[in-house]
């Protein structure tokens, strides 16, 4: 299947994948009356008297704005704001397919974070959350930090914590056909937005034999050419003090995470790790090694990022439930504990078999349980 040329033909056909559908009719001067002037100055100054009215009298409470610069697009980098409307265009699907949630694209023709965090707080008020997506590191960390604190909404950053989850719940469920105990070695590729807080989440889950590894090396404290992120994530992995590259560390690695880039994993590569090993090449739109070349060369649970290889290990089974979780529970803030939780419900919802560690994403009982988690 060229999936190319399908997507070109459905986006080109339908002119993108979203519209603004009213709740109500408007058919008669009644209505016009009611709905516009004069009538919505009532509810108007029911809100400037009291704003938490807004989430009564407007559609504020299922509305989550989807705030992204274009900076780190899939894996095609630094796209711009424009070319990246297609992708949030189909993360709103998404959210209104699976959590009847109304996603809004916004797209910020502004590379700085600064930039950014002004125009998130800008909109604000009309959200209930803001999902920060595909905003290239390390400015995507600061732009989460800043609006976490200064918002009252939640704000989620899914490249980060989506892909930490989702990642968390696949592994879970690898490791009881694997047996990966938890100082069994992992190895992250991608020192990224993606990278890094995977490799947060799996040490707060008690993964303790971790090592990432970034274009330039494994992360180590004797490097001195790493942002502040890295060098934070470079103190608490690598227990061994490795240096060098993937060869190096992927040297009987257990377990192989990739959020890099495509053709990064080799079968040599693949041969050095321990026997029957867990490889998770989730790099878009082309894995880090291909799902057969990984099997040929001893690979025991293979999983990629596409819907077209089984073992698709996917954000799609998180943001849905846990916006709609965080809405129900009136949650602000999303914690590592809480990102455990999560994990585990969407493991919870599939016997794993080697072909099936995760639940298909049109799986119901995901955003149940995603949501009961979070209560």
């Amino acid at each position: 299947m060229n999936w190319d040329l399908q997507s070109d033909d459905l986006h080109r056909d339908n002119r993108g994948k979203i519209r603004v559908k009213p709740t109500i009719d408007i058919d008669e001067d009644s209505d016009l009356s009611t709905a516009y002037t004069p009538g919505v100055a009532s509810p108007t100054r029911r809100i400037a008297d009291d704003p938490s009215e807004a989430y009564t009298y407007t559609s504020k409470e299922r509305n989550v704005a989807i705030v992204t610069n274009g900076t780190a697009v899939l894996g095609l980098g630094d796209v711009g704001a424009t070319a990246s409307i297609p992708v949030m265009e189909g993360k709103a699907a998404i959210f209104k397919r699976f959590a009847d949630i109304d996603g809004y694209p916004m797209p910020v023709d502004d590379d700085s974070a600064s930039g950014v965090i002004h125009v998130a707080k800008s909109i604000a008020p009309y959200y209930n959350g803001i999902n920060l997506e595909d905003i290239k590191a390390p400015e995507c960390f600061a732009v989460r930090d800043a609006l976490k604190d200064d918002l009252d909404i939640p704000v989620f950053h899914d490249d980060q914590h989506g892909t930490a989850i989702v990642v968390l719940a696949a592994l879970n469920n690898a490791s009881q056909l694997r047996n990966v105990s938890h100082d069994d070695k992992i190895v992250i590729s991608g020192a990224g937005a993606a990278g890094l807080a995977t490799a947060d989440l799996l040490l707060h889950a008690g993964y303790t034999n971790i090592t990432v590894l970034d274009s330039k090396g494994i992360l180590a404290p004797s490097r001195n050419d790493m942002n502040r992120y890295k060098e934070r994530v470079a103190d608490i992995t690598n227990p061994d003090d490795h240096t060098g590259d993937l060869s190096m560390a992927i040297r009987d690695a257990d377990v192989f995470i990739g959020v890099s880039i495509g053709g990064i994993l080799t079968q040599a590569h693949v041969e050095r790790m321990a026997d029957n090993p867990v490889v998770f090449a989730l790099a878009n739109p082309d894995p880090e090694i291909d799902p057969e070349k990984a099997r040929d060369a001893g690979a025991g649970i293979i999983a990629t990022g596409r819907s077209d290889h089984p073992n698709q290990v996917n954000n799609a089974l998180v943001f849905p439930g846990l916006f709609n979780g965080l809405i129900e529970a009136d949650k602000n803030n999303v914690e590592l504990d809480d990102m455990v939780r999560v994990a585990q419900a969407i493991a919870d919802t599939v016997e794993p078999r080697q072909d099936k560690i995760l639940p298909d994403v049109f799986n119901q009982d995901v955003v149940r349980s995603i949501t009961e988690s979070l209560a």
